[in-house]
């Protein structure tokens, strides 16, 4: 019995035919008939939904593909677009640079227009150099001119001043000579015996000079004179006093014979206390003649 059952199960299970006979017998073959292309149809929707769930996976694959394009391609946006950024950056930089290098070249064409400007000047002024130039080169050659004349006219005054010279140290002789002379005479009328000559030290020179007993004689004689010989006899005097005072007595006179005398050395000499005259004039003759050292 239990084998029977097992091959009738068997049948119903391998052998269509088999079973839908059994189904018909038992009323049930509509009912499988049903239920086999209901199974079918499970079976191609199982198979649809497996290709659908394929499909789906590899929609979703493409998705994921899709977004990681996305996300790559948002990534490669922002750089771009920080790219774009820097690039606006460095085209503002460029253009404030490009906006000094034109200030530069504007201040340059400046400077060179003031530069152009100051050398039309400088031409102009050598120009006006080389005009002066010219007249002063006219000028040095007629200064020349007037130069040369003028060495002829020095040379004839040198040859006239040689001859003054001359005539002056005659006269200056002359002078001292008859000085030495008169005042020996003039001495003498007063009771005064002396021997006048010329002194002459290594630092100092007299051409009046004379000592007897307690007298001494200390003058200059000359030609025109002013007040400058009455300074020098007197710092003449004052060099003998300290320096040479062997060469005095106890009572001094001072004497300047000029025959041209100004008048400030006239005043000089009534202040002063000098004996101041000439061969046809006495000028000035203290009261006291003598000076006490």
């Amino acid at each position: 019995m239990g084998s029977l059952k097992r091959e009738f199960l068997e049948l119903l299970e391998k052998d269509l035919e088999f079973r839908y006979a059994v189904a018909g017998y038992l009323g049930l073959s509509e009912i499988l008939k049903r239920l086999d292309i209901i199974a079918e149809e499970q079976k191609n929707l199982r198979m649809e939904q497996a290709s659908l769930r394929e499909e789906q996976t590899k929609i979703w694959m493409e998705i994921v593909a899709i977004k990681e394009e996305q996300k790559s391609l948002r990534e490669e946006q922002t750089k771009v677009w920080s790219e774009i950024a820097s690039l606006r950056e460095e085209q503002v930089k460029l253009r404030m640079e490009q906006t000094k290098i034109w200030m530069e070249i504007a201040a340059i064409k400046e400077e060179q227009k003031n530069l152009r400007e100051e050398q039309t000047k400088i031409w102009g002024e050598i120009a006006r150099i080389w005009e002066e130039i010219k007249a002063l080169r006219e000028e040095q050659v007629k200064l020349r001119e007037d130069f040369n004349r003028m060495l002829v006219l020095i040379d004839r005054m040198d040859n006239r001043l040689s001859r003054v010279e001359r005539t002056l140290e005659k006269l200056t002789i002359d002078v001292e000579d008859e000085a030495k002379s008169f005042l020996k005479h003039r001495l003498r009328e007063l009771g005064i015996s002396v021997e006048l000559t010329s002194l002459i030290l290594p630092d100092l020179e007299l051409n009046i000079y004379g000592a007897s007993e307690d007298v001494c004689v200390v003058g200059e004689a000359t030609v025109r004179t002013g007040v400058g010989t009455l300074e020098e006899l007197i710092g003449k005097f004052e060099k003998l006093r300290r320096e040479y005072p062997e060469r005095l007595r106890r009572r001094i006179i001072l004497v300047i014979y000029a025959s041209l005398p100004t008048a400030e050395l006239v005043e000089e000499a009534r202040s002063r206390g000098v004996w101041l005259l000439k061969a046809t004039e006495e000028f000035h003759r203290p009261e006291k003649l003598f000076i006490e050292v």
